[in-house]
């Protein structure tokens, strides 16, 4: 991977409230910003999670982070999801393509937009650090996890991931891949996704998700949400 890594949290911009941390950090890359530049927000009222769905937190209660990227690897979403599961603890797992879970509970989410032909990417991260599952809404409450810290380690958590996150947008892609591997959410499992359903074997090289399907082929993903299979 490149050194994309090298330089992350300046210039930094915080807002106590927010539409979405990562709105504001895609104006400012459009604009000029340089890599690496970060934005915080205690609350967001409009924060966003993978197709299209809403990310909730209560105000103060949340990590909710953005940073500019320039010329993105295309592994930045696995690399980042690595660093994110590292800050979450040794229970953390990976379930691809975005999220951190621990017990299967979500803890943490990343979200990667941007625009590929003016070179730039914006990297956002959303975790649960000191949020209440009962705080939530119900159809939140029951699929979300948290860190069970105190609002004022939100900067700790910050600090700690940026220099994770250093480690790992600069690791080669085999490093990545294998420390995915060993925290995969997924392998041996049953999923679906919106064209089919079969067990999950891994990530292939360009950290495509393998899947072995019913009749006995093998698929890849490389994009789109998948969903675990009751074993019941």
């Amino acid at each position: 991977m490149s050194s994309q890594g090298e330089r992350l949290g300046w210039p930094h911009v915080h807002r106590r409230r927010i539409d979405s941390t990562n709105v504001l950090a895609r104006q400012l890359a459009g604009g000029g910003a340089p890599h690496g530049t970060l934005v915080t927000a205690d609350e967001q009222v409009a924060g966003r999670g993978r197709q299209g769905r809403t990310w909730m937190a209560p105000a103060g209660q949340a990590l909710l982070c953005s940073w500019v990227i320039r010329d993105p690897s295309p592994m930045l979403s696995l690399a980042a999801g690595v660093a994110v599961a590292e800050v979450c603890g040794d229970r953390a797992e990976l379930k691809w393509p975005n999220d951190v879970l621990i017990e299967g509970r979500k803890v943490a989410g990343i979200l990667v937009e941007g625009r590929p032909h003016e070179r730039w990417a914006v990297l956002g991260i959303g975790i649960n650090v000191a949020v209440e599952p009962a705080q939530l809404p119900a159809e939140l409450a029951r699929r979300a996890g948290t860190l069970g810290l105190d609002p004022d380690q939100r900067d700790e958590v910050l600090k700690r991931l940026q220099k994770l996150l250093v480690r790992w947008l600069g690791a080669p892609d085999t490093e990545v891949l294998s420390a995915i591997e060993a925290r995969d959410a997924l392998a041996g499992r049953r999923i679906q996704w919106d064209a089919g359903s079969g067990t999950a074997a891994g990530l292939d090289q360009a950290g495509r998700l393998l899947v072995r399907i019913d009749s006995g082929g093998v698929v890849a993903l490389d994009a789109g949400e998948v969903h675990l299979l009751s074993t019941s």
